[in-house]
C-alpha cells in the first residue's frame, strides 16, 4: 500500500460523501486476522501522533498546581483541575462522567495519579482517558502541544475497530499523512505486520466506505 493508494481512497470517500450542513468526521476502520485478542499484549492501545492533527479543537484538562498550572494555561490547556477536587469527582460520580466525556485528553503532575486512580479509574479507565503523568523528565508543553495532535486507538478484545484521522474539510493529502502514520504504527504493533492487517476502510460520518486495503 503506497501513499497514493492511500490518497486515491480518501479522495474517493470525500467525491462520493453527499454534502452536510456540518463538518463531518473523516473515519478510519481497521480489520486484523490471525491475532490472538484474547491475550492482552496483542491488543491495540496506542497514543498516535497525527501529523497533520485532527483538524479540531481538542480540550485538554492538567491536575497541576503554582507554576506547572500557569504553565499549561500558557500552553494551551483549555482546563486546570485542582488536585484537591480528585477526592470529591470521584464521590460524585455524575460530575465525574460530565468531565470525562468533555475533555479529550487529560495529564497529571504524577503525584496525584495514584489518587485519580483511586477516585476516577473506573470512569477514566474504560475511556481510554487515564492521563499521561508528568514525571520530571517531561516538559508540560510538550505534552500539552503533543496532545493538541493526538488519539488514542484502543482495540480492546475486537479485531475490528475504527478512530477518527480527520475532519472532511481538511485536505485529502493532509488526511491521507494522517492515516498512513496510524497504519504504520499498527502494523509495527502486530507480530507480523501488514500479513495481521485483513483491510482498512476509511468515510466520512454518513458517507459510503471507500476499501483502502
Amino acid at each position: 500500500m503506497t501513499f497514493e493508494d492511500i490518497l486515491e481512497s480518501v479522495k474517493q470517500a470525500l467525491e462520493q460523501a453527499p454534502e452536510r450542513n456540518f463538518s463531518e468526521s473523516v473515519d478510519l476502520a481497521i480489520n486484523l486476522k490471525n491475532v490472538d485478542m484474547s491475550k492482552p499484549e496483542n491488543r491495540v492501545d496506542e497514543e498516535i501522533i497525527l501529523p497533520s492533527g485532527l483538524g479540531k479543537s481538542i480540550t485538554i484538562a492538567v491536575f497541576a498546581k503554582g507554576d506547572i498550572a500557569q504553565r499549561a494555561t500558557s500552553a494551551g490547556a483549555e482546563m486546570i483541575l485542582d488536585p484537591e477536587e480528585i477526592e470529591s469527582l470521584g464521590d460524585d460520580k455524575t460530575k465525574a462522567r460530565e468531565l470525562a466525556n468533555n475533555v479529550d485528553f487529560f495529564i497529571s503532575e504524577v503525584a496525584y495519579m495514584p489518587s485519580i486512580a483511586k477516585a476516577m479509574g473506573p470512569i477514566l479507565g474504560p475511556r481510554g482517558k487515564m492521563p499521561e503523568p508528568l514525571t520530571p523528565d517531561k516538559n508540560i508543553e510538550d505534552i500539552v502541544n503533543k496532545a493538541k495532535n493526538a488519539i488514542r486507538v484502543r482495540s480492546k478484545d475486537r479485531l475490528s475497530f475504527h478512530l477518527p484521522v480527520g475532519r472532511r474539510d481538511m485536505e485529502p493529502e493532509a488526511l491521507a499523512q494522517n492515516i498512513e502514520s496510524v497504519v504504520s504504527r499498527i502494523e509495527h504493533k502486530m507480530a507480523s505486520g501488514k500479513q495481521n492487517i485483513k483491510s482498512i476502510y476509511v468515510k466520512t460520518t454518513m458517507g459510503p466506505v471507500v476499501k483502502v486495503i
